[in-house]
């Protein structure tokens, strides 16, 4: 592995080498802010995690890059530490967690409908797509409000994911 590789490959190489729940336990540590040390910290941020291996503040980065983590490595053990992410201060965790509930089909429908409102227009759209996999009909209303959003992005998937929801 380098970290250079995909996130996808290098989550696959952890995999071999500590085993799906051994991935899975580290990224939920990282998504909960616990230092994993530097070897996992480079298979989940890749090239980017050697910024602040060297000095970097590391703000909300582990956190974003424990939870993308386990979208290539999953147990049910994530459950709970996805649902806290979504209502982490940091808009980018947020976010990030919306993307990993929906290819998850976790039921969080109730964070997402709290994310429609969010101040970032970004946590906006990815809860609307997250809400597209995993709501229900009742919730087409609420992405109806959304087709005014004065972000295109979040109307464009408010739309998405009503039709989503719709076909299904």
């Amino acid at each position: 592995m380098t970290s250079d590789d995909t996130p996808a490959t290098r989550v696959a190489d952890a995999i071999t080498a500590l085993g799906e729940d051994g991935v899975v336990e580290r990224a939920i540590a990282l998504l909960a802010g616990f230092n994993v040390g530097e070897e996992f910290l480079l298979v989940a941020g890749g090239s980017h995690a050697q910024g602040l291996l060297d000095g970097a503040p590391p703000l909300y980065w582990p956190e974003v890059w424990g939870a993308r983590v386990l979208l290539y490595a999953w147990n049910d053990t994530a459950t709970d530490a996805v649902l806290a992410g979504l209502q982490n201060q940091a808009w980018r965790v947020r976010e990030m967690c919306c993307r990993v509930a929906a290819a998850r089909s976790l039921d969080a429908a109730e964070y997402l409908r709290e994310l429609l409102t969010d101040d970032t227009a970004r946590v906006r759209a990815a809860a609307a797509r997250a809400l597209g996999a995993v709501g229900s009909v009742a919730d087409v209303e609420l992405l109806a409000n959304l087709f005014r959003d004065p972000e295109i992005d979040v109307r464009r998937a408010a739309q998405q994911a009503r039709s989503a929801i719709e076909k299904r």
